[in-house]
């Protein structure tokens, strides 16, 4: 039995407000796609160079960290030369265009603390502390409007100038004291009330509670409703999710994304020492990986770093026109186009859609052969041509439910990634990864999470703890013929109380998981519980891939430590000594001399992960930041050996609770639904009804639901 969708009703009420941003304005900044990033201020006039020295420890706009000596007031003399006279807003904002970004995003205020505009609270910004004596972001923001672009803004949470700041940490993830979240709050008022629209605030770094990231977020959106907001405020509290820097997922994404990338991936701040390579293969990286990404439904938002003196570096400016040049002739496979929908990536390169008719496939490799095999897809072909040469065609063949397409001969290689545009006379359809078929001799159809197809985001409390969460599960079931069922939600104590939204074929109801009937799980089997081990990981996320099987008189390869042995007994309260982002390991045998299932109450602390032999049962964090988190998990035990994993992951505590357990009541609920119509194809889906965030896991690992086929 496995997952459905959590809500946390307390938590919700609190958080009620993080629902997701109007619609028009959502769809408008999905459809952008590609952006620019520009990383400048005081740190671009040293390029990554302290005392004649290359600074080669983190990224160049972060200098002031890490390079010895530079105090406050050192920090301030530097910010007296940035004096860029090469800065052209209007040159900027053209190349931005003449590149194919659809908006700019330019850091206001980067973890240095420096603004580059002119701001009431600090005298260390661009008109005060700077020869320069002019507001950049007012001039940037002109410079936007004239030439077409949105405007958007980047803002560190964190300062490192302001006095009453949390100290310095290398994670960057420090938390925010009352009188700098006021000052943050000032600051961001400034920024949206005094620079027109902007089209997203891009809240970086900081740990943050739960309400500070709600009282900004509402700021930004009561005084401009349709501005973005970062995921990188914390708290599943942004209104896109941010991946990690030049971070490509090879999965599909449910809700809004965006990956944020540099030109190069050691910095984002100019570094007078970089070394530049191609200009050919470096725009044709950023391209392969714009197309990536668009592929998988996210935005690219691609970063430059001009010098101290204003000026853009010629090489970014080179890498950005060749990548702006092809769009020109190609842009139609990437703005406003929809995901991939093949359910598996394509080692030729990547596949965008638009509307149901339209299909385009970007060429990153040459394919074997030169035929491209579409798998599983229905739809009758209308023509098939390379985009922007209507002339140059390419011929086809069916094969069952495959298409296979001849490369044009005009294609002579894929080194300019030549865009192949696939229209269908009336739609196509291309069924998901799983489909479920059920048999005429199947007694009962079982949905749980283990055989559903997931649909992800991105959550936790901030950047040390982001990890991918199932916001959703569907299913495509076939039947073989039309029938009428009353199916059955079963779940336990852990899903008890909490509501979904249960949709079969675009008709959703809400369930309510309470008032059902207890059924005891049968005990027919001796269960032996072995020894309890432990081994730690150091510098860990929240995530994890379990390695099985797990050998404890052995060191473990995820660790390279051996497994210390315990006295522990089943059932005891322990704590563990922890430091920031560590993670414990719990390791126990189960043998058993049959199949059966039994329930675990499993107690954590920051986040918690749960594997059975291998497979992942269980996986979140604590957004409440409560001192420790309770669990009750079904374990589907097997004959002969299993082995249970459990990470307790660690963020800022001293100790990580532990606390494994069967003695809990054996009992699942069951709950009858009412009577639906099934088709002979079939699409079910469940999830959180109502969410404090739509990032927020679904975290009912238990869940399932069932019918009688026949």
């Amino acid at each position: 039995m496995k997952r459905l969708y959590l809500l946390l009703i307390s938590f919700c009420t609190t958080l009620a407000s993080l629902a997701q941003q109007p619609s028009k304005a959502l769809e408008t900044w999905k459809n952008d796609k590609y952006s620019m990033f520009i990383h400048w201020g005081v740190y671009s006039v040293l390029g990554g160079v302290w005392e004649g020295k290359p600074v080669s420890r983190g990224y160049s706009e972060q200098i002031r960290a890490h390079a010895a000596g530079l105090y406050s007031d050192t920090y301030e003399n530097v910010a007296k030369t940035f004096d860029p006279k090469r800065w052209n807003p209007d040159s900027v904002a053209l190349l931005a265009k003449a590149a194919g970004m659809r908006s700019i995003v330019l850091t206001s205020k980067h973890h240095d603390g420096f603004c580059l505009f002119k701001s009431a609270y600090t005298k260390f910004n661009m008109v005060d502390a700077t020869p320069y004596h002019r507001d950049v972001v007012k001039e940037m923001a002109e410079a936007c409007q004239r030439n077409g672009l949105k405007f958007g803004l980047y803002f560190s949470v964190i300062d490192w100038h302001f006095p009453a700041a949390y100290p310095i940490s290398s994670s960057n993830s420090d938390p925010i004291p009352a009188a700098h979240h006021e000052y943050n709050k000032n600051q961001i008022r400034e920024l949206l009330t005094n620079y027109g629209p902007i089209s997203e605030l891009w809240f970086d770094m900081g740990s943050q509670t739960p309400q500070q990231s709600r009282e900004l977020r509402e700021l930004v959106h009561q005084l401009q409703p349709d501005c973005m907001v970062s995921g990188r405020l914390g708290n599943e509290a942004g209104d896109f999710c941010v991946m990690g820097d030049n971070e490509y997922p090879n999965y599909k994404i449910a809700t809004p994304w965006q990956t944020p990338a540099s030109i190069y991936d050691e910095t984002w701040g100019y570094r007078s020492w970089q070394e530049h390579g191609s200009v050919d293969d470096k725009a044709r990286e950023k391209l392969a990986s714009l197309l990536k990404v668009v592929s998988r439904g996210g935005n690219y938002l691609l970063n430059i770093g001009p010098r101290g003196d204003g000026s853009v570096v010629a090489f970014e400016q080179d890498v950005l026109l060749k990548i702006g040049k092809w769009l020109r002739q190609n842009g139609e496979a990437v703005y406003a186009t929809s995901p991939d929908p093949f359910p598996t990536p394509f080692k030729w390169g990547e596949v965008t859609a638009s509307g149901t008719n339209k299909l385009y496939l970007s060429l990153l490799q040459m394919p074997t052969s030169r035929t491209i095999t579409l798998p599983n897809i229905t739809g009758a072909v209308k023509i098939i041509h390379v985009l922007g040469q209507p002339q140059q065609t390419a011929s086809y063949k069916r094969t069952g439910n495959n298409i296979q397409i001849m490369l044009p001969a005009e294609i002579k290689s894929v080194k300019d990634v030549p865009v192949l545009m696939l229209e269908f006379a009336n739609g196509y359809n291309v069924p998901p990864a799983r489909v479920l078929t059920v048999d005429p001799t199947q007694k009962t159809v079982v949905l749980q999470h283990d055989n559903a197809e997931h649909h992800y985001s991105m959550g936790g409390v901030d950047y040390n703890t982001y990890y991918r969460t199932v916001v959703k599960d569907s299913w495509q079931i076939d039947l073989p013929k039309a029938i009428s069922v009353s199916p059955t939600v079963v779940f336990t104590e852990e899903e008890k109380g909490r509501s979904i939204d249960l949709q079969v074929n675009g008709e959703s109801q809400p369930v309510i998981l309470d008032e059902a009937e207890e059924v005891p799980i049968p005990q027919t089997g001796k269960l032996t519980w072995g020894p309890i081990y432990l081994n730690q990981v150091a510098n860990t996320g929240i995530g994890w891939t379990s390695v099985i099987p797990i050998d404890p008189s052995r060191s473990w390869s995820a660790s390279g430590k051996p497994w210390q042995a315990t006295d522990w007994k089943k059932g005891e309260a322990h704590q563990l000594p922890a430091q920031p982002s560590q993670s414990w390991f719990i390791l126990q045998e189960i043998t058993a001399d049959k199949a059966q299932p039994v329930l675990v109450d499993i107690r954590s602390g920051d986040a918690v992960g749960v594997w059975l032999n291998g497979q992942p049962l269980l996986l979140h964090n604590n957004p409440e930041k409560t001192d420790s988190t309770r669990d009750v998990v079904l374990l589907k035990i097997r004959p002969g050996t299993n082995q249970l994993l459990v990470k307790l992951y660690n963020r800022y505590h001293d100790q990580v609770p532990v606390f494994i357990s069967d003695q809990v009541p054996q009992v699942m609920y069951r709950k009858r639904l009412q009577r639906i119509k099934l088709e002979p194809s079939n699409t079910l889906s469940w999830q959180l009804h109502e969410p404090p965030t739509p990032h927020r896991d679904l975290q009912l690992p238990n869940l399932s639901l069932e019918w009688k086929a026949k």
